[in-house]
């Protein structure tokens, strides 16, 4: 048995990382840590019912035919191209979701019944049919075989209950392959396509291992030779330790691996093409600046300011001179203001050292328009103000004189020295705005003359070009920065790490359960491919890969593959019942023990070697718990090998159904 620690804790110690980040790492990538050991997965058919309206001139007109299926074997027989093939096919159907072959008598069917048993659940698959497609489908539940016979919809009064409905024939086969993973306790088998692209195989690839593939099949178990799957469904088959984690578990690491590698590689395909190219410009660079080294001093000076350098400069002192300018003409209105307010000032007291009448108006609002429509007074009315004494506002005489003249006449002063004070200011900042104004001006002309002699100078051709070769490749060298490193992520690196660590411990715990039982298997897989009729056998030797060595014919070692049809179908038939044996002495859950075989007397087989497989395989049946149904269109066979309860057959030349 496998190692009774913790499968997470043994995983931490081989890949010296916690426990935590074990978990941490399976539950990010969606795999369970490990699985029990899977429930019993018996698969047995019980009742097929077809019904439709057959046409052409064999037997037109509606038919409803129903065959009854017990354990051991079974054979259909019939004439050729009369149904036997037809069966299994419509079974397959029913079981699987889709047919491994479409038979063209398939579309004069309306209705198919299957009632089997799965995993010890009584269910019942009602199909109905138009143009070899479904329209409608139930899968139902009941208490037994015999309540289920009798129904074609649920009826929970009798505890008949349905599992799904589907409505055409793709919605069938994604529900029945849930129904039957499910039921029979199987995991979807992964692998990875290429290295970059996760497959995962579901109940058909588990299915090929109850079909018989055509003899000449490569494969051993299953009907899919790549991917390893024959391998996987040994593995699953023999209940080895979390044989579909180990698959995933392999299947994500190689897809982790193979992205990290990849990246890794165009990351440093790409920085080793960024270095290539810019060791070229920095060359180029290098030749365009000592070509305008060598135009520059060829000119007799230095070189040249830079045309962007002086027009980003002159720009800047522009700037400051419209600045300037604006704040100039802001002081010298500031100024005027103050001037125009000292004369007025002067006149005010002038007036009031002279005229009562002045100083009564002095406290006065002194408007320069009308309050009410805003328009200028005429000047005549301020003369008349001085003259006639009447109010240039409304026009009334002004009489009598102010009391306190020596007041008046001094706030009249202080308010012309107050004037005085505020046009001295004035003209101080208004001086100081020229003077900046003026060196702003000299500046942008300074500016300006350099551009243009930088302008002049770099529009000599050659100079030109050289300082646009320049400008070019330095522009090309400031877009093609230095890439860096591959990054490094830490939780990949650490998912790999996990993961190959929790491959190898798997690897380990499937070496431990292989060799308790392998030998066994091996030993069953000889006997019974001897009793099949494979007299020159000695031995095999089977691997976990379910790479079948034989060896025959006085130590002769050979592959599966390199063996005739009709051995290669002895084999199969052997392994699978070998899995059966081993299943119940080992106590685990196997095949499902339903086997389908398709004209197996076609696969080069002589008719002495065909009756002993059918005898030896009606025991081996009787014996292992194990179901199969044969076809066949020699009629004697079948009455030699079954007894009659066993045979399902039609008149010569008549069809089956």
């Amino acid at each position: 048995m496998a190692d009774e620690t913790a499968l997470e804790t043994r995983i931490a110690a081989r890949a010296k990382v916690a426990v935590g980040d074990v978990r941490s790492v399976f539950e990010a990538q969606g795999i369970p840590l490990g699985l029990p050991p899977a429930r019993p997965r018996s698969l047995r058919i019980h009742r097929l019912r077809l019904a439709g309206v057959r046409t052409g001139t064999l037997e037109p007109g509606p038919f409803d035919k129903t065959f009854e299926f017990a354990d051991g074997l079974t054979a259909l027989v019939a004439s050729n191209l009369r149904g036997k093939s037809s069966v299994l096919e419509l079974v397959t159907w029913c079981l699987r979701g889709t047919p491994r072959e479409t038979s063209g008598a398939i579309h004069w069917l309306t209705e198919v019944d299957l009632d089997a048993t799965v995993a010890g659940q009584a269910m019942g698959f009602r199909l109905n049919l138009q143009s070899q497609e479904i329209t409608s489908a139930i899968a139902l539940s009941g208490p037994d075989q015999q309540t289920l016979a009798t129904l074609r919809s649920p009826d929970p009064a009798q505890g008949v209950l349905p599992l799904f409905r589907a409505t055409n024939s793709e919605s069938y086969a994604q529900q029945v392959e849930a129904l039957m993973m499910q039921w029979m306790d199987l995991q979807p088998l992964v692998s990875a396509q290429k290295g970059t692209t996760a497959v995962a195989h579901g109940w058909p690839a588990y299915y090929g291992a109850l079909y018989m593939p055509p003899a000449r099949s490569a494969a051993l178990l299953g009907d899919v030779v790549m991917a390893g799957l024959s391998g996987r469904l040994l593995q699953v088959f023999l209940d080895l330790p979390a044989a579909a984690v180990l698959a995933k578990v392999k299947t994500q690491t190689t897809l982790m691996v193979t992205a990290r590698q990849r990246r890794q590689s165009t990351a440093t395909t790409a920085q080793a093409e960024r270095a290539e190219q810019r060791g070229q410009i920095e060359a180029d660079l290098a030749a365009a600046h000592a070509r305008l080294a060598q135009l520059t001093q060829a000119a007799g000076g230095s070189e040249q300011e830079s045309l962007a350098d002086l027009a980003e400069a002159t720009k800047r002192v522009s700037t400051a001179a419209v600045n300037s300018e604006e704040a100039w003409e802001e002081l010298m209105r500031l100024h005027r203001q103050a001037r125009s307010q000292r004369q007025r000032d002067e006149k005010l007291l002038n007036d009031v050292r002279e005229s009562g009448i002045a100083r009564r108006l002095f406290h006065g609002l002194d408007p320069t328009t009308c309050p009410r429509c805003d328009q200028g007074f005429a000047d005549e009315r301020r003369q008349l103000e001085v003259r006639d004494h009447s109010c240039a506002v409304c026009a009334r005489p002004v009489q009598g004189d102010d009391e306190s003249p020596e007041d008046v006449v001094a706030e009249a002063e202080e308010r012309v020295k107050s004037s005085k004070e505020a046009e001295r200011l004035a003209r101080e900042a208004l001086e100081q705005a020229e003077t900046e104004l003026d060196q702003v001006s000299r500046d942008l002309r300074a500016a300006q003359d350099r551009l243009r002699q930088a302008d002049a100078a770099a529009r000599v051709p050659e100079h030109a070009q050289a300082r646009e070769a320049v400008l070019r490749l330095e522009g090309a060298l400031s877009v093609l920065p230095e890439l860096p490193p591959p990054a490094v992520d830490p939780a990949e690196d650490l998912a790999i790490k996990v993961l190959r660590a929790a491959a190898k411990t798997l690897e380990d715990d499937h070496e431990k359960e292989a060799a308790r039982l392998f030998t066994d298997l091996n030993a069953e897989i000889s006997d019974l491919a001897r009793t099949f009729g494979f007299a020159a056998l000695e031995s095999v030797s089977i691997n976990r890969a379910a790479h079948l060595a034989i060896t025959s014919d006085g130590g002769k070692e050979r592959n599966f593959t390199d063996q005739v049809p009709g051995e290669r179908l002895r084999l199969r038939i052997a392994v699978i019942v070998a899995l059966l044996r081993v299943g119940a002495a080992h106590q685990i859950s196997t095949h499902p023990g339903l086997l389908l075989i398709d004209s197996p007397k076609a696969e080069e087989i002589q008719d002495v070697d065909i009756h002993l497989l059918l005898q030896e395989l009606n025991d081996v049946a009787e014996t292992n718990h194990l179901q199969v149904l044969v076809t066949t269109a020699d009629f004697g066979l079948a009455h030699d090998v079954l007894p009659a309860e066993n045979i399902k057959e039609a008149a010569e030349g008549k069809p089956l159904w």
